[in-house]
């Protein structure tokens, strides 16, 4: 069983969210990545995450990963997590590389310790059910430091934008292996993927350091060598701040989905969540779509104060201009 001492979260926030400029863009042509955006609230993205991360971890144990050119807007928005676990790479080179540079930060301090994993631009009504899901994914990855566990939340329809996990098993009581991911497939597909079971991949996993580490190994093993050399590098105060600057001109953006996970699918367990109102706001449709079962709840779109719209771009406010798309 888990002890919450040894489980480590990180925020994934160094994205920049490159599919929703047209309406995270301020009125000065800035584009704003949707993680730093809120959604008809007073907290943006990133926070709503750090708030989940809360939930399995000690606030000690809370990371975030971010990239230098978002400074302006992240520094504010993870006030609550301690500054030596905000781990700054030098650009946004991927998510396999963001991923990386925090398990290798972790693997010094605490070796033996639980990771979970959380997206920072993602979106949910049921904040409980993550919890609960969240929970599990950290006890089964303590109990079991071989395997890593992703969170898979049951479709309510078949979106070709998202990517979808293929599991072994029908069953939400314990987790299944996995036999395959499908990115963005057809229309189609996807409603063939749902009637046989496959889940909307969350991007949200669960695993040992070492579990997680592995999975780095072979196509990755000189990027793991050379990015350790650079954090040891980066302990000197003459030479640090060039350390991973130097290194991160040389990588190429690396996806951790595409080109890690999908290489290792023995290792890999998928836990079935219900539907909790989950979506990664990944293209304007979907942000409106979201919007829009927020005003059907809520009647109207509520106008926040002038200082919360002040902090944060509002995506419910970006799109208000625009035509809501229908609903299909």
């Amino acid at each position: 069983m888990r002890n919450v001492s040894s489980t480590w979260a990180v925020v994934l926030a160094g994205g920049d969210g490159s599919r929703l400029r047209d309406i995270t863009r301020t009125a000065a042509g800035e584009v704003v990545p949707k993680q730093f955006c809120s959604l008809l609230r007073k907290t943006c993205l990133l926070e709503d995450a750090i708030g989940r991360a809360q939930a399995v971890a000690s606030a000690q144990h809370i990371c975030s990963v971010v990239a230098e050119q978002h400074r302006r807007w992240w520094s504010g928005a993870l006030d609550s997590v301690p500054e030596h676990n905000i781990f700054t790479q030098p650009k946004n080179c991927g998510t396999a590389h963001g991923i990386l540079l925090a398990l290798l930060q972790i693997e010094r301090r605490a070796p033996n310790s639980v990771v979970v994993l959380l997206p920072a631009d993602h979106y949910l009504s049921d904040e409980t059910t993550m919890v609960r899901s969240l929970r599990t994914a950290a006890n089964l990855a303590a109990d079991n430091q071989g395997l890593i566990y992703l969170v898979g939340v049951e479709p309510d329809h078949p979106d070709p934008e998202l990517g979808y996990i293929v599991p072994s098993e029908q069953r939400r009581d314990a987790a299944s292996s996995v036999l395959r991911f499908a990115e963005k497939p057809s229309a189609e597909q996807a409603r063939e993927l749902i009637r046989t079971g496959a889940l909307w991949n969350t991007f949200i996993f669960a695993g040992s350091v070492r579990a997680l580490l592995g999975l780095f190994e072979g196509p990755f093993a000189v990027t793991v060598k050379t990015m350790r050399q650079a954090l040891d590098l980066a302990q000197s105060e003459r030479i640090g701040p060039a350390a991973l600057e130097l290194l991160y001109a040389e990588l190429e953006s690396r996806d951790f989905s595409r080109d890690v996970l999908e290489r290792h699918e023995h290792l890999l367990q998928v836990l079935r969540m219900p539907g909790c109102g989950w979506t990664d706001l990944g293209t304007p449709k979907r942000v409106a779509e979201t919007i829009r079962s927020l005003t059907q709840v809520r009647s109207r779109v509520t106008p926040m104060d002038a200082g919360s719209r002040a902090r944060y771009l509002d995506l419910a406010w970006s799109l208000r201009p625009m035509r809501l798309p229908q609903a299909s």
